[in-house]
């Protein structure tokens, strides 16, 4: 259902989905508290690496109530010197942690910090970008290691998390969310295998997940929806 949000904090504000996401919230809810948090930010910067700082930005964007909106666009698939695996000799004990930090870990203490401070008086979100690829039985092509197995442990911590927070926060909706094949730096060395038709601006899909966020309820919670409203299997 829809939601009337005053308070909304974008995690990944930076990067190309959690760019157009803060686009669309300024859009929808002009008179809201919007909290776009990242790395390289002046105004609202954070250090995924550290704990105190995730807790500190939960605390600023709380300050003035609770929070009604949480969207996690924090990840990586790659990097200059970290490349995707392509079979199991590909495996790096420092690239495996290194991944698993931005996927798992990070999304895991913002749920930490963020959700005790949900909006316990109307509906809210906490949403954290996922992947397709972390679903178990869709897995047919192998590969990639690292990066499906840190977003099958994502989709496992919104899973958990939920659980947890149906106790305290029946309205709360805790989901993963699945953007599509978007033009962005993530993608980009690999768009090239994507078929027609299926390469997105960050815009378009960021808007077709809005779409599916207001159809769900809180019976939706601990899933995971991609762009086309599709729930993605473990």
């Amino acid at each position: 259902m829809p939601i009337n949000a005053k308070n909304i904090l974008i995690f990944g504000a930076s990067g190309a989905i959690g760019n157009a996401f803060v686009k669309l919230f300024k859009n929808i809810y002009p008179n809201a508290n919007i909290y776009p948090f990242s790395q390289n930010s002046r105004e609202f910067p954070v250090d995924y690496n550290n704990e105190d700082s995730i807790a500190k930005a939960a605390e600023i964007a709380s300050h003035k109530g609770k929070i009604d909106i949480v969207l996690v666009a924090t990840g990586i698939l790659h990097t200059d010197t970290i490349k995707p695996e392509k079979s199991l000799n590909d495996i790096s004990a420092d690239n495996l942690a290194h991944i698993f930090q931005a996927n798992s870990i990070t999304p895991a203490l913002i749920a930490k910090h963020c959700l005790p401070k949900l909006n316990k008086q109307q509906s809210s979100i906490f949403a954290v970008l996922s992947a397709r690829v972390g679903s178990i039985s869709d897995n047919r092509l192998g590969g990639w290691y690292a990066y499906r197995a840190s977003k099958a442990a994502l989709n496992m911590v919104i899973k958990t998390a939920a659980i947890e927070t149906v106790r305290t926060n029946k309205q709360a909706i805790v989901v993963g969310l699945h953007p599509g094949t978007v033009d962005s730096d993530l993608s980009q060395p690999f768009q090239k295998n994507v078929p027609q038709g299926k390469l997105f601006t960050a815009e378009y899909s960021v808007e077709k997940l809005w779409q599916v966020v207001n159809t769900l309820t809180a019976q939706d919670s601990g899933k995971c929806f991609a762009w086309d409203g599709a729930e993605v299997l473990p």
